[in-house]
C-alpha cells in the first residue's frame, strides 16, 4: 500500500521538485521587482538576473517563455495584492456607512500605490497590466479591484443613471459590457458608471502624485485626494 503525504487541506503535499520550482519562481520575481524598481520594466534583463540566482539566462526561460510573460505575471500579482488591500479595507469598514467604506477603500488604494510605486506603474502605465499580455491571469486579478469599489458604490447609488447625455451614454455602454460578466450583470447603471468614474479619478490623482506632478504647486496631494473622494461620495449620494 502506498502512503501519500497530505497537505493541510487534505490534498497531496507538494513534491520536492514542486517546492523548488515555487522557490525559484518567487526568487526570480523578487529579483525582477528590484530591477523594475530601479529602472522600470524596460530595464529587465533575465541574463543579468541569472548569475545572482546561480543559473544561466536560458535556464530561466524554463519558468517563463519570455520577459513579457514574466512581467505580465508580476502585473497580475500586483493587481491581486492591491485587491487584497482594498478588500481588507472594505472588510474593516463593513459596519460603517457606505460613504465611510468608500473613503476607506480609496485611502487603501492610495497607500498601496505610494508604498509600491514601481508595481503601480507596472499595472497602470504599461501594457502588462492592460490584459493585452496574458489576459487569462491579468483580467481576473484586475477585476477583483473593481468589484470591491462597485460593491460599495452600489450601496450609495442604486437607481438608474441620470444626468447629461454623455453620462447616460456611458451608463448604457457599461450595462452592455456588464452582461458578459455574471458578477456585474445585476449592478444598476448608476453604480457601474460611478464605479468607473471612481476608479479613473483615483488612479489619475495617484498617478500624478507618484510622478511628482504636485511638487511645484505647493499643494498637499493628500488633501486634493480627499477632496476628490468627497466629490465622488456626493455624486453617488445624489444619484441614489
Amino acid at each position: 500500500m502506498t502512503i501519500h503525504a497530505l497537505g493541510v487541506s487534505g490534498s497531496p503535499a507538494p513534491t520536492r521538485r514542486e517546492r523548488l520550482r515555487a522557490q525559484t519562481l518567487a526568487e526570480l520575481k523578487a529579483f525582477t521587482l528590484v530591477q523594475i524598481a530601479e529602472g522600470g520594466p524596460g530595464a529587465l534583463s533575465l541574463n543579468t538576473i541569472a548569475p545572482s540566482m546561480g543559473m544561466s539566462g536560458p535556464g530561466l526561460y524554463r519558468y517563463f517563455a519570455s520577459r513579457d510573460e514574466l512581467l505580465a505575471s508580476l502585473g497580475a500579482d500586483s493587481y491581486d495584492e492591491l485587491a487584497d488591500a482594498l478588500e481588507a479595507a472594505a472588510e474593516a469598514a463593513r459596519r460603517r456607512a457606505p460613504a465611510a467604506r468608500l473613503r476607506a477603500i480609496a485611502t487603501a488604494f492610495r497607500e498601496w500605490a505610494l508604498a509600491h510605486p514601481h508595481r503601480y506603474r507596472l499595472v497602470f502605465s504599461t501594457t502588462y497590466g492592460s490584459g493585452l499580455v496574458a489576459p487569462e491571469g491579468t483580467i481576473p486579478a484586475a477585476h477583483r479591484n473593481m468589484l470591491t469599489i462597485l460593491g460599495t458604490v452600489a450601496d450609495l447609488a442604486s437607481e438608474p443613471a441620470t444626468g447629461d447625455g454623455a453620462s447616460r451614454g456611458l451608463a448604457r455602454q457599461l450595462e452592455r459590457s456588464a452582461r458578459s460578466r455574471t458578477a456585474d450583470s445585476a449592478r444598476p447603471a448608476a453604480a457601474l458608471l460611478l464605479g468607473v468614474l471612481a476608479w479613473t479619478r483615483l488612479h489619475g490623482l495617484v498617478s500624478l502624485e507618484i510622478e511628482g506632478a504636485f511638487a511645484a504647486m505647493e499643494m498637499d496631494p493628500a488633501l486634493l485626494f480627499d477632496a476628490e473622494v468627497e466629490e465622488l461620495v456626493r455624486r453617488a449620494q445624489q444619484a441614489a
